[in-house]
């Protein structure tokens, strides 16, 4: 089992994509005791990137079916409310619907988004906007086997259509991504 949940932090320069990247030196140590690591970036004027590493004690073979279960990622992340599988419109891309709340300071938000979902065995999820409540939107979730444990690397950069400055969404998704990957730690271990 995993023992401390507690996160490292640290910031980085822009980035285009939200591809996760290996290992930076000086987060090898947290990662081995079991925290979260987060990086931000700049993403627009109203957006936010953000990347967050963990290892999970579990092999990627094992990983990939509970990852790839998308009406499961209401466990993962406690802020989407829906996730259900769409029928496909194209051979090899997979297309989900969610719908999530999100809480900034006295507002409340609810967002919904269609997504095209590209999958490398065992390896990637990428997650591209289709349509939905935000100006553009991408995600990857990468496995990779390091010392003892699966890597687990889930990068975001997105930017919603309400008029938010870029540095509430980061802070936001800053706060909020270390207590969702501790959730989907917590849920794929029990699995």
């Amino acid at each position: 089992m995993v023992n401390r949940l507690a996160y490292a932090s640290r910031s980085h320069a822009p980035a285009t994509s939200p591809r996760a990247s290996s290992v930076a030196t000086g987060d090898i140590a947290a990662l081995r005791r079991g925290e979260i690591v987060i990086n931000t970036r700049s993403h627009g004027f109203t957006g936010g990137a953000v990347t967050a590493q963990m290892g999970v004690p579990l092999c990627r073979a094992d990983l990939w079916p509970l990852l790839t279960d998308y009406s499961r990622w209401t466990r993962y992340f406690p802020n989407i409310t829906r996730s259900e599988e769409l029928p496909a419109r194209e051979p090899g891309v997979r297309r989900l619907y969610q719908v999530g709340e999100k809480s900034f300071f006295v507002m409340a938000a609810q967002v919904e988004i269609y997504l095209r979902v590209y999958e490398q065995s065992q390896r990637s999820i990428r997650f591209c906007l289709e349509r939905g409540t935000f100006a553009d939107f991408t995600a990857e979730l990468t496995l990779q086997d390091w010392h003892d444990v699966t890597l687990l690397s889930y990068s975001v950069a997105a930017t919603p259509l309400i008029p938010v400055p870029g540095f509430v969404i980061e802070q936001g998704m800053k706060r909020d991504l270390p207590s969702n990957m501790e959730q989907m730690r917590r849920v794929l271990l029990a699995s």
